[in-house]
């Protein structure tokens, strides 16, 4: 396998038990809000791991060994809710550090990461199209969270 197949690998662990982080955190403050967070978890978690499933491809794992370390890494979320439901006996000083470090984790990655890879190579057009996508998103966990 290719290195970047490696640090594919390695990112998404970390993804994921920040995932996990979240998960364990939103169901800690209560059922609705965990289940509304596992929802938004999933959404976003069918198109980033069918990508993943494409670079392992890529970096020349077979379709069989590609599922199995996407189900390796799933396990770090498994890991990160155990923390954040652990921290649970810690007080309601944990639950206030969790959710907005693993926010500003995504949001971080966003903007630092994402955002500067989609508007390359992109003509003004393109990117502004891009940018909104991003503000659409954006709005919709804001209904979410409002609803």
């Amino acid at each position: 396998m290719a290195v970047s197949g490696y640090l594919n690998l390695a990112a998404d662990a970390a993804h994921n038990f920040t995932d996990g982080l979240a998960l364990g955190a939103a169901f800690w403050a209560g059922p609705a809000r965990g289940a509304l967070t596992a929802l938004s978890v999933l959404l976003h978690e069918l198109p980033h791991e069918l990508g993943d499933m494409a670079l392992l491809l890529r970096a020349g794992c077979s379709k069989g060994q590609a599922m199995l370390l996407q189900l390796l890494t799933a396990v770090a979320a498994l890991a990160g809710a155990a923390c954040s439901l652990l921290a649970e006996g810690s007080g309601a000083g944990a639950i206030s550090g969790i959710l907005p470090f693993t926010a500003g984790g995504f949001i971080y990655l966003g903007t630092v990461s994402v955002l500067p890879e989609i508007l390359k190579d992109s003509g003004p057009a393109q990117a502004l199209l891009q940018l909104l996508a991003l503000l659409a998103g954006v709005a919709m966990m804001l209904l979410i969270a409002y609803y």
